[in-house]
């Protein structure tokens, strides 16, 4: 990918920063710097009216094609977009994981008439997905899930638990997946990917309360729920080859954003390094030094992923992203801490809030268990990018 911007690219990037500070204004100014990693629980109906926001001027799911509701921009555009969101400080994106994962399974795989009732509610910002994969004993082992949905009467009757499920108190929708034929073998064969309703009896939702004090995933337990027959993408028993498309998704454009809100946060360790006179310790600095460093290293593999990609399918630059990413954070984590010193451990105020670095450094401990452990990462590469023999069952 070439990483210089022509002058269409540039003007572009005028027109979204532009609109981004004549929005972020009034009502939503509150918005700036909420709902990132860490901080997704804050201030969600005001998120919610952002996306409608958004989603009015048409600058959601802005990489989909124009047939599907989406600006069809190019990668560069894409990149820029993402870029300026998160320069203008704006708030986590509350509708990502219906924009970023659902919504392209869906065009790939999606039937004509799940794309005409889905899509474009997503593009609105009219309704909030989540992800129903993990399970209590199927995390990193995802082809393990149990819980189970049998067709009824032209409905999918879903009975088991999901965990560490994302948004779903505020979410209208999950994608879960199901198992529908018990004895298929291997494991990950007889697996269904429906599309389920949340507001209904058959759903509980348990928040889980994390080391930040919030609660941004949860338990959910289904109950005898429901989901219409049609609800179902892709293949009955076919839901593997559907979930492995929509985690190739998951290392999409917004990653550059996610890199940005990085460069936002140490940018603030090195403020705070030069004002508390850490930034003259050597170790101090050499390890700044390697934070940026391993930044840019992020972004440049993030290009070349994302200009290599076949959309549906994990090439060898995604296999190592997620965990380059999550090692680098949490020990950039560690290394606010060492600058913050002995003022990190000192709240912000009572009874438990607690300052952005804090709440970073907290948050990252998950990077490298959630959406894959390091452990998990360092199989995929090892079996998948490099061909070594599998490990021993």
């Amino acid at each position: 990918m070439d990483t210089k911007f022509s002058k269409e690219d540039e003007a572009f990037r005028d027109e979204i920063a532009t609109w981004l500070s004549e929005n972020l204004q009034g009502k939503f100014s509150a918005l700036r710097g909420r709902g990132g990693p860490g901080d997704d629980a804050a201030m969600v109906e005001e998120r919610k009216a952002w996306e409608r926001r958004m989603g009015e001027a048409r600058w959601t799911c802005v990489g989909w094609p124009a047939e599907n509701g989406g600006r069809g921009l190019s990668l560069n555009q894409q990149v820029i977009f993402h870029e300026e969101y998160a320069r203008a400080d704006a708030p986590g994106r509350i509708g990502h994981i219906g924009e970023g994962l659902i919504g392209p399974t869906l065009i790939a795989f999606g039937t004509d008439a799940q794309k005409e009732r889905f899509l474009p509610k997503i593009v609105s910002g009219e309704e909030i997905w989540c992800q129903g994969y993990s399970e209590p004993n199927a995390g990193s082992d995802l082809a393990n899930v149990q819980t189970k949905a049998e067709l009824v009467d032209n409905q999918w009757v879903i009975d088991g638990q999901k965990v560490w499920t994302s948004g779903a108190e505020w979410s209208d929708w999950c994608f879960v997946l199901c198992r529908t034929d018990a004895a298929a073998e291997p494991k990950h064969r007889g697996i269904s990917y429906l599309l389920v309703p949340m507001h209904q009896p058959g759903v509980e939702i348990r928040p889980i309360l994390q080391i930040t004090g919030d609660s941004e995933f949860s338990e959910v337990f289904y109950n005898q729920a429901t989901t219409a027959a049609e609800n179902i993408v892709g293949d009955v028993n076919g839901g593997w080859k559907v979930a492995m498309g929509t985690l190739a998704f998951e290392r999409g454009t917004s990653t550059l954003g996610q890199q940005m809100h990085f460069q936002t946060e140490l940018d603030e360790i090195i403020a705070l390094a030069k004002r508390n006179g850490r930034a003259k310790d050597p170790i101090i600095r050499q390890r700044l030094a390697d934070a940026w460093i391993g930044l840019r290293l992020q972004r440049y593999n993030a290009l070349r992923m994302l200009s290599q990609a076949d959309r549906a399918e994990l090439n060898r630059e995604a296999m190592i992203y997620k965990i380059f990413w999550a090692t680098w954070h949490r020990e950039l984590g560690k290394l606010a801490m060492d600058i913050m010193g002995a003022d990190g451990e000192i709240l912000a105020a009572a009874p438990y809030e607690l300052k952005p670095l804090q709440r970073m450094y907290l948050f990252t401990r998950s990077d490298t268990i959630y959406a894959g452990s390091n452990e998990i990462q360092k199989n995929i590469i090892s079996e998948r990018a490099l061909g070594l023999p599998r490990e021993p069952r």
